[in-house]
C-alpha cells in the first residue's frame, strides 16, 4: 500500500500504464470516506469510464492498516446532533457511487487488504475483481452504532449462501479472505507480500492475466463448520426467535452469537433482519440502495444512532443506553417507519436516471 501523500490529498489519483488507480489517503483516520473524497473518486471513475487509455480501475488504501474502516462516523454523528441535512446529501452520492462501482464497463479491482468495514465495502465489494489477502477483516458492524447495514451491504449479504449473510449483518462480526469468498463479497485470495508486484502488471496486462498470476488458495476459514447452525438459527422469522434458537442451540459459537446480539441496538437488529428481507425480494443494486438511503435518513432521527456513535466512537465507554432497550418493546409500527416514503429528502438516489422505484 502507499504512504500519505505530502500535500494531504484525501484521494491520490493517478494513471499507471493502463491503469487508473485510486488510493484512499486518510491513513491515520484508517482511509474512512469523506463527502470530499466520495465526489472525488466518482469524478474519476466518470472520466475513466469514457478515456480509452484506461483499461483498469484500481483501488488501495494508503498506509498498513487497511483499506478502509467506513464512513466518517464523527462527522455524522455531529449532523444528527444538530438535525442537519449533510449526512442525507453524503449518503446520495455515496450511493450513487456504490452503483457507479458496480456497473463500471472496465475492470474494477479492489484490493481488499487489512481492514474494511462499512462505506470500505461500499466502494469495493461492488467492484468486478475483488482481492482479499490473509490481513483482510471484512465487517459491516452499524447494529452496533445504532445504524443499519448501507452502500449495497444489505444488497451484497441477502445473496450471500444460505443464512450467513443475515448472521453477519445482526452480529457484524468480522471474517476473512476465506469467508469474504464464501459470502460473495470477494473474488481471489493473494497473499499480501504480491500485492506491489500486482499492482505493477497491472499497469499493462489485463486484470484477469495480471490476478491469475498471483491468485492462490485461501486459508481455511471459521463459516463452513457453523453453517449448519447458522442457517437454521437465523431462518426464523423474527430476532427474538433467532436469539432464542442461538441460545437454545448449545454450540459455542451459537451462544456467542446470541451474547453478541444482546449488545447491539434492538431497533438496529430488527429493522436490519427486515432490509434483508426485502432486499432478497428486490430485482437490483439501486433498489436497495434506494431502500437503504430511506433507512438511513430514518435513522438520523432515531436516538440510537447518536448513543451508539457516543458509546463506541466518541466516549468511548462501550455502554450504549438503546431506546427501546429491549427487541421485545420494538414494535413492528416502529420498524415500518424505517421503510415509509418521505423521509429521505428531496428526490430520490437515482431519480435522475430514472431508476427511482417504490420499495413494497
Amino acid at each position: 500500500m502507499t504512504g500519505p501523500d505530502a500535500d494531504g490529498a484525501e484521494v491520490l489519483l493517478a494513471v499507471e500504464g493502463h491503469a487508473g488507480r485510486i488510493t484512499l489517503n486518510r491513513p491515520r483516520a484508517l482511509n474512512s470516506l469523506t463527502h470530499a473524497m466520495v465526489r472525488r473518486i466518482d469524478a474519476a471513475l466518470a472520466g475513466w469510464e469514457r478515456d480509452p487509455a484506461v483499461r483498469t480501475v484500481l483501488l488501495d488504501g494508503a498506509g498498513e492498516r487497511g483499506l478502509c474502516a467506513g464512513g466518517d462516523i464523527r462527522a455524522i454523528y455531529e449532523d444528527a446532533r444538530a438535525q442537519g441535512g449533510e449526512s442525507a446529501a453524503f449518503w446520495r452520492d455515496e450511493y450513487r457511487l456504490n452503483a457507479r462501482i458496480a456497473r463500471c464497463p472496465k475492470p474494477y479491482v479492489a484490493l481488499m487488504d487489512g481492514i474494511v468495514m462499512g462505506g470500505g465495502v461500499g466502494v469495493s465489494a461492488h467492484g468486478s475483481v475483488r482481492i482479499v489477502t490473509e490481513r483482510t477483516r471484512i465487517a459491516m458492524p452499524e447494529t452496533g452504532i445504532g445504524f443499519v447495514p448501507d452502500v449495497g451491504g444489505t444488497y451484497l449479504l441477502a445473496r450471500a449462501p444460505g443464512e450467513l449473510g443475515t448472521h453477519l449483518a445482526l452480529t457484524g462480526a468480522q471474517v476473512g479472505a476465506a469467508d469474504a469468498l464464501r459470502c460473495g463479497l470477494a473474488d481471489h485470495f493473494v497473499p499480501a507480500r504480491h500485492l506491489p508486484d500486482l499492482l505493477h502488471d497491472l499497469a499493462d496486462a489485463p486484470a484477469a492475466e495480471a490476478v491469475a498470476r498471483y491468485a492462490r488458495q485461501a486459508p481455511p476459514g471459521d463459516l463452513a463448520s457453523a453453517r449448519e447452525w447458522i442457517d437454521r438459527c437465523y431462518a426464523a422469522e423474527t430476532v427474538e426467535e433467532i436469539v432464542g434458537r442461538l441460545r437454545a442451540d448449545g454450540s459455542p459459537g451459537a451462544e456467542e452469537a446470541a451474547r453478541t446480539l444482546a449488545a447491539k441496538s434492538p431497533t438496529s437488529l430488527k429493522v436490519t433482519l427486515a432490509a434483508l428481507r426485502r432486499a432478497r425480494r428486490l430485482d437490483s443494486l439501486e433498489r436497495v440502495l434506494e431502500q437503504e438511503h430511506r433507512i438511513s435518513c430514518a435513522c438520523l432521527g432515531s436516538p440510537d444512532l447518536v448513543e451508539g456513535i457516543r458509546a463506541q466512537v466518541v466516549d468511548k465507554d462501550r455502554t450504549p443506553r438503546w431506546n427501546p432497550a429491549s427487541l421485545e418493546e420494538v414494535t413492528e409500527a416502529e420498524v415500518r417507519r424505517f421503510f415509509a416514503p418521505g423521509g429521505d429528502g428531496p428526490g430520490s438516489v437515482f431519480q435522475e436516471d430514472g431508476a427511482a422505484q417504490e420499495v413494497a
